[in-house]
């Protein structure tokens, strides 16, 4: 059964969408079958995966409002083990139109339920807002990943996101955690990144990872070409941060399953 993390931050610009292509890609690229969700009516992980939105017949929008199954949805990219599902405008009437619905929050666990027993990991690509569509990918979700952006004003706003994760817990999905807390756009000429860095881990500790994604021209350049950076750029130093990163996680899933299976034997 796949791991699903979403990855989440309602402040725009911090490397959301950046973070989910690269690091689905580098997850793939370490042999994990990953399934990336474009949960975001502006579908930029989509474009940046190269997909021509103008040619698809379904998209994550016809999946949540169950009209298709999510193998009428899943389709291959460049990358060798990596499937998306693809979004498209017509996402941003999902929240209209299941607004009166009860069923509303969990229209995204249903139809990630149906495929995940395919995928190693999924990662989800969340609007830049605490939205009906962000709801859904916690509530789908094993594990929020938070972009951090090493910058002024970085943490303002991350208590109400933690807030609404506390929440989604208590109410629609207890086995949610934190997956980690990740730097990005850091800059370590600057005084400025080196502060944020030591005020996230004051806060947060061992939820900050290890990994820092750098300020790059070649990261910003690669999703103009429809590429995750490890296709634009392997050698590049994001391409060999996002890999780091991938590193942390799976030696984490690897640590969960172990805790997992001790408490198992010791029933």
């Amino acid at each position: 059964m796949a791991h699903i993390i979403c990855i989440a931050n309602q402040k725009g610009g911090v490397g959301k969408t950046t973070t989910a292509i690269n690091l689905s890609a580098a997850i793939a690229a370490a042999g994990k079958k990953t399934l990336l969700i474009d949960c975001d009516s502006q579908a930029n992980a989509t474009t940046g995966l190269g997909i021509d939105k103008s040619e698809l017949d379904y998209t994550l929008y016809h999946g949540l409002i169950e009209e298709v199954d999510a193998a009428d949805i899943i389709m291959k990219t460049g990358v060798k083990r990596l499937w998306a599902m693809p979004s498209r405008v017509e996402l941003i009437g999902f929240e209209v139109e299941m607004m009166e619905d009860d069923a509303r929050e969990q229209m995204l666990h249903r139809l990630v339920d149906k495929c995940a027993a395919q995928f190693d990991y999924i990662l989800i690509d969340c609007p830049p807002s605490l939205s009906l569509l962000t709801i859904n990918a916690m509530t789908a979700a094993h594990g929020v990943l938070i972009p951090l952006q090493a910058e002024f004003y970085a943490l303002e706003g991350l208590g109400q996101l933690l807030q609404t994760v506390r929440r989604i817990k208590q109410r629609m999905n207890p086995a949610l955690q934190i997956e980690g807390i990740l730097l990005t756009l850091y800059d370590r000429r600057t005084n400025l990144a080196g502060q944020v860095a030591d005020d996230a881990e004051k806060y947060f500790q061992d939820q900050v990872f290890k990994t820092r994604i750098p300020r790059t021209v070649r990261l910003a350049e690669a999703p103009s070409y429809g590429k995750p950076i490890l296709l634009y750029d392997a050698a590049s130093v994001g391409a060999r941060s996002y890999l780091s990163l991938a590193k942390e996680i799976i030696k984490k899933g690897k640590a969960r399953s172990a805790a997992r299976a001790a408490t198992q034997a010791s029933q």
